[in-house]
Order: structure tokens, then sequence, then C-alpha cells
């Protein structure tokens, strides 16, 4: 490492002297400053450098998943990534609080001037959706046009390069399928758990049969509303009917890694399957805040233009409100809780295989080796 001539100053790392010289208000420039626009620069400043965080802890979580098989060590650093990623959302949307600070009045005193500038041309937003997983052709699109219609031409690069890749979507999917436990020597996670639903739903309606307070109306919708639960279980069980609901766009995960999400959520209290449910529950955090993120901004724009067009030519509040609603990346860990059954109901693990599941060093050696056998090509 090169020697300094003069200490490092709290200003030098920062290059401060740079960054505080970057908020130009096109206001000023034209003549008529408009007050609120340094906040309006700052905010965005302060967004495209929180996205440059949240891509940096990506490059690590991809890293951590890229290969065929995923270290266990490497869960910790990634669900870490995660949750600081879920923690500069938050931040993300707490700035709207401090944007709303600016009225529709004050807005509209520099807003002219910002045509066609629009927050629909930041490039690393963009390459977060697309590398969390969100593809081309779940987009919304606005005005008819593709997503990186309004990015410079370099940026479309980028942007098409980040789609050829692997997402995060896919790594979890593939990390997922690899998932062991699910069939070894002699259990089948599918089968048993299947099986303890069909128990479960053959109780539940002989005791809707059996209940003298039902009409009989009462009794048909209840089984009705029984069989609706069946075959909703039907796609967890069965891989071609599975198969053609990934086709209708109802899921996105494959079959295997569905089932592999299931188990991991309904034994969660497994040792070995502790870090596995936070990391689906961080992706999960990431979904959700994401969307409050997106819900607040689209509130936001309608309060400050109400139905007029976007600077950038979009359809405002519209357009942002139906990605809130579409621009769904992990919807499918959301869904599985249609598919949990109570506590009580639930199928015990084989004795081998619990204690295979367990901390290696509270079974002693011998059932250290039982796991391992247990794990194979995990």
């Amino acid at each position: 490492m090169a020697k300094r001539d003069k200490p490092l100053t709290y200003a030098e790392h920062l290059q401060l002297e740079r960054l505080l010289s970057c908020q130009q208000r096109q206001s000023e420039l034209h003549g008529r400053p408009a007050h609120d626009e340094m906040l309006f620069i700052v905010v965005h400043q302060a967004y495209e450098l929180w996205f440059k965080v949240i891509l940096f802890e990506l490059d690590r979580i991809q890293d951590i998943f890229s290969g065929p098989r995923t270290d266990d060590s490497g869960l910790g650093a990634a669900i870490h990534g995660v949750t600081r990623i879920v923690e500069v959302q938050k931040l993300l949307i707490h700035q709207l609080d401090v944007l709303e600070t600016m009225t529709p009045m004050d807005f509209l005193d520099f807003r002219d001037l910002l045509v066609p500038a629009s927050g629909f041309q930041s490039l690393q937003f963009r390459l977060i959706e697309t590398r969390l997983g969100l593809r081309p052709a779940e987009r919304v699109s606005f005005d008819e046009r593709p997503v990186d219609a309004r990015l410079e031409p370099e940026d479309r690069v980028r942007l098409r390069a980040a789609e050829a890749r692997p997402s995060l979507r896919d790594q979890i999917e593939d990390w997922l399928e690899r998932t062991p436990f699910i069939q070894v020597s002699g259990y089948d996670f599918r089968e048993v758990y299947r099986q303890a639903v069909v128990d479960m739903l053959e109780q539940d309606a002989a005791l809707v049969r059996d209940n003298p307070m039902l009409s009989a109306a009462e009794v048909d919708s209840e089984l009705a509303s029984i069989e609706v639960s069946r075959q909703r279980f039907d796609s967890i069980f069965d891989e071609a009917r599975h198969r053609a609901l990934v086709e209708e766009g109802a899921w996105r995960l494959s079959w295997r890694a569905l089932q592999a999400a299931l188990f991991i959520n309904l034994y969660r209290s497994e040792p070995v399957l502790q870090l596995p449910f936070r990391l689906l529950s961080g992706l999960m955090d990431i979904d959700e805040t994401l969307t409050n993120w997106r819900y607040r901004h689209a509130l936001m724009v309608q309060r400050m233009i109400g139905r007029k067009v976007g600077t950038g030519g979009s359809s405002g509040h519209d357009y942002l409100r139906r990605t809130a609603e579409l621009h769904r990346i992990f919807g499918d860990l959301f869904a599985l809780s249609t598919f949990f059954i109570p506590r009580s109901r639930l199928p015990g693990l084989p004795d081998d295989l619990r204690r295979a599941m367990g901390y290696s060093y509270a079974q002693g050696g011998a059932q250290g080796g039982a796991r391992r056998d247990a794990e194979g090509g995990a």
C-alpha cells in the first residue's frame, strides 16, 4: 500500500467537494430559483445512493448462490445482506415523508423545467427489479412502450445484460430444488404430507355432515369449500397439474422448489432449517417492503400532480399503482400459507431424519455422519 503524505480526512474519504457540488437547480439556471428544488434533487440523489447499496448487497448474495452447491456458511452472510436491503428499503419509504414536506404548489414552481427527465430513467432501480427476478414479460408497460424505451442506449445494454443472467429468484429456485431431506431413506415428504391433508379434509367433511346445526344448503356449501381446498392442494402434489398452473402464470416456482419451500416453512423449528426459513422470510420482506414503497410512491404522485401526465410522459399514479399490484417477485412464497395445516395435524418426522437435521455436536460423531449422508449433494 502506498504511503500517504498526510492523514486521510473525512472530506477526502467521502469526496465531499464533489458530492456537495452535484446539486444544480434547473430553476436557478433559468433565472427563477425555486427553493424546494434543492430538496427534490437531494432526495432523488439519496435514492440513487441507496440503490447502489442494494445492488452492492445483491452482488454478494447472488455470488453465494451462483454455484452448483451453496456452502452452508454462506447462508448467514446472505441473510445479513437480505436484512440490510430491507432496512434500506424502509429508508426509501421514509424519504417520501421528507419529500412530501414539499407541497404541490411548491413542485409546480419548477416541474415544467424537468421535462422529459423522469424516475422512469433510473437504470439502477430497473437493475434492482431485474436482478431480484422481475422478468420483461411481467412488466407493466406504460404508454405501450417497453420499460427501456426511455433509457440511454448504454443503459439499455446494461439492463438487457442483467436480464440475460440468472436472477436471485432463479438462483433461489435452484437452491430450493437441491434441498435435502425431502426424500431420504424411505421418507417421502410429499406422500406423507398428502396423506395428512387427505385425512384432515375427510375429518372436516365428516364433521360438516354430522353437524345437526347446519341446514342441507349449508352442508353443501361447506362441503364444496372443502372440495375447493382439496383441489388447491392438488397443485402441490400433482406435478402435471402444477406444470399447467405454471403455464397459466399461477405459479413461478418449480414443483420440487415449491415442495422444498413448503417443507422448510412447516418444519422450520428443526435446527438445519432455521437459516433457510429466515432466508425465505427475508425475501418476502424485500417483496413486501418494495410493494409498500410502490404504493406510497403512487399516492405521493397522485398528491403532487393529481391526474396530470408525469414529466416522463407516463400515466403517473395509475401506472405506479398497477406496478404495486403486479410487480411481485416472490409471490409464490406468500401463497404457500394456503397449504399450511395446523401443527396438531402436521406429520412427525422419522427419528433418524430428525436426528440428522439436528446439531452434530449435540448428537455425537455417529449422528454427525448420518446428517452428512442425508445432506448428500445439497
